[in-house]
């Protein structure tokens, strides 16, 4: 038997309060907030710190601050993708026929 257009509804607002309560929330209040998915502050500070570091570690020649810079820059950069999780994504995507 299929499922009513009313069940999806309900299912589909429940799973979605469970995904991102805060953007829920915004909606009910009449002014929405951005989706989690693309709320990227702490990545831009990752970004920045590291990026920091790397000049740092240039200045003062210190090998360490450089890579622990490099590392981080690419922590950020990572962060900043977004597309960075291609599979949740293929799998919500109907497949062809």
């Amino acid at each position: 038997m299929p499922q009513s257009d009313d069940d999806r509804l309900v299912d589909l607002a429940a799973r979605l309060e469970h995904e991102d309560p805060r953007f829920v929330r915004s909606l009910a209040t009449g002014r929405p907030a951005r989706p989690r998915e693309y709320r990227r502050t702490s990545a831009w500070w990752v970004l920045i710190v590291g990026l920091g570091m790397l000049v740092a570690g240039i200045v003062v020649p210190d090998g360490l601050l450089i890579a622990a810079g490099l590392v981080a820059s690419g922590i950020g950069v990572q962060l900043i993708d977004p597309y960075r999780h291609p599979d949740e994504d293929d799998a919500r995507r109907p497949s062809p026929r």
